[in-house]
């Protein structure tokens, strides 16, 4: 009977430990540094701006922020490790649209739901696509793309930073809006896509500003129209596609921090805080929009709701267009 009682009591105790330990405390936060999953190689857009607000988040949060890059499938693999991380507030996702609005409609085998495995924190800036091309292509405008694509239908190569991404859904808009048919050359990142583009192996490339601007400005490559619904400030003279006549081409892409579903609304009260803080910081704005992103900031509640819009906008696109592995 002694034996019997003290497994119980043992049996109560470890229950009670288990009950207990996982609940994050908002008071304490942080009392360690603070990791920012990038699902994308070390020196692309999504990376730059992370490691840019996370230098200024620290010092709200009185702690490091540290990135981590974890590549693969078009940002689902760091989506999944962050989904199935504690939900404490020291693990975060600095998202594209591509990976949690896109790629859940496309990929029959991700491993979470974008709606019930994330929580909001912050939209962190908007980037605009532009579509770029060589001085030796001949192009100056989105017209002379099409009436390329019209001429050779399905044959002109045009690259993207992976099926289901923000470049993608541009070239696949314009294509649904001109009634033509693109090449689509998928390639793994940004890096080795505009390699091609400026050796001449693709036509075209839609990417994020901050992946083409240095090579625009340096004149080795020619912005011939932003899939956006209105110009982008460092490219005040590029026409958007709507405006050369192709309404309903804008493939916007963004950047927003997210945190596994549970996470005490506390602690990440506290994230967005900093996250703001940062974007509000003069030269942590400057150095973004510099690079051709755009800071928002906000609350994660209307981070949400955005969120949810696009998800639905998205599915809906991939639907119309069958765009699939």
């Amino acid at each position: 009977m002694r034996r019997t009682a003290a497994i119980a009591i043992a049996a109560a105790a470890a229950l009670s430990s288990i009950t207990v330990a996982p609940i994050a405390r908002a008071d304490d936060f942080p009392s360690r540094p603070v990791h920012v999953v990038i699902a994308f190689p070390p020196g692309g857009p999504t990376d730059f701006v992370g490691r840019v607000v996370a230098e200024k988040m620290k010092d709200a949060l009185g702690q490091p922020v540290v990135i981590d890059n974890k590549p693969g499938a078009n940002g689902t693999l760091g989506g999944e490790f962050v989904a199935k991380s504690d939900p404490d507030g020291y693990t975060l996702f600095l998202t594209t649209a591509g990976a949690v609005t896109v790629s859940p409609h496309i990929m029959p085998d991700i491993h979470y739901d974008t709606l019930k495995d994330f929580a909001p924190v912050a939209l962190v800036t908007t980037v605009t696509e532009v579509i770029a091309v060589t001085p030796k292509s001949g192009i100056k405008t989105a017209k002379d793309l099409v009436a390329l694509a019209k001429e050779k239908p399905g044959t002109v190569p045009v690259a993207s930073t992976g099926i289901g991404s923000p470049p993608h859904l541009a070239q696949e808009l314009l294509a649904a809006s001109a009634n033509v048919k693109f090449l689509h050359v998928p390639y793994r990142g940004a890096a080795p896509a505009l390699t091609d583009l400026l050796a001449g192996q693709v036509t075209a490339l839609p990417a994020d500003i901050p992946v083409l601007i240095s090579q625009i400005k340096g004149g080795n490559l020619i912005a011939i129209g932003q899939a956006s619904n209105k110009r982008d400030a460092i490219l005040p003279d590029v026409p958007t596609l709507t405006e050369q006549g192709y309404p309903n081409t804008d493939a916007s892409n963004w950047y927003g921090l997210l945190a596994p579903a549970k996470t005490p609304a506390a602690v990440i009260a506290k994230i967005n805080s900093a996250v703001n803080a940062a974007l509000n910081d003069p030269a942590t704005r400057d150095k973004l929009v510099q690079a051709g992103a755009t800071p928002v900031g906000d609350t994660p509640e209307k981070f949400g709701t955005f969120l949810k819009a696009e998800y639905d906008k998205w599915g809906r696109v991939v639907k119309e267009r069958g765009i699939h592995e």
